[in-house]
């Protein structure tokens, strides 16, 4: 296999590829991976997320990836489903209200969506996919989702995305509110990343 310590990233999204490094460096320390990102890539066309699921849009991804460069190579698809709202912005999260709109418009317009709607009826959860692909291997799917609540106002100076308005009840604070070392053991991303890594160790060469 082409490049076996090398992991790429199929992501040109700094803050998520950051997240998700962070979070698989702890379980691949002892097999001195190269984490590598689309920004190692530039000349790569980023490829159309036209999925129907969050399954499909990973795969989009790190077939894309690899194909691209011959490594092996992990994609991941996030969505907020908010039960009030009957799932949205679900598979659209990102591309709500405008790709290229900043997420504190976003979520301003989530709340006054949900304006005046008591919390037990502002249920929600972050659902998450990852993809991972390498040269002639079939690609792999894993699935995790994190439950939370979308709180009145958004709270919370760490994290990205909707991170501000999800709030976790049992841990008393919105994602945004957690520091990184924090929200990396509860988040659905380090839940899904958890499912992936043992197959991850199998790929690059660990036992």
């Amino acid at each position: 296999m082409t490049n076996p310590r090398k992991l790429l990233i199929a992501s040109g999204n700094r803050a998520k590829a950051s997240e998700i490094i962070t979070i698989l460096s702890a379980g691949l320390a002892d097999l001195d991976v190269e984490f590598l990102t689309m920004a190692n890539f530039p000349e790569a066309l980023e490829p159309d997320e036209n999925g129907t699921t969050y399954i499909e849009n990973a795969a989009i991804k790190s077939e894309a990836a690899s194909k691209h460069t011959g490594l092996i190579a992990l994609g991941d698809d996030v969505g907020l489903e908010i039960d009030y709202l009957d799932g949205q912005p679900g598979l659209y999260s990102r591309r709500f209200a405008g790709e290229d709109t900043p997420f504190s418009i976003k979520i301003a317009l989530i709340l006054e969506k949900l304006k005046d709607v008591p919390d037990e009826q502002r249920t929600a959860r972050f659902q998450a996919a990852v993809a991972i692909s390498a040269p002639n291997i079939p690609t792999r799917i894993f699935e995790a989702s994190r439950d939370g609540r979308i709180t009145h106002n958004p709270k919370g100076e760490h994290g990205f995305g909707y991170d501000p308005i999800f709030y976790l009840p049992e841990l008393n604070k919105t994602m945004a509110e957690l520091l990184p070392e924090e929200k990396n053991q509860t988040s659905h991303r380090s839940r899904v990343l958890s499912h992936a890594l043992p197959y991850l160790r199998e790929l690059l060469g660990g036992k």
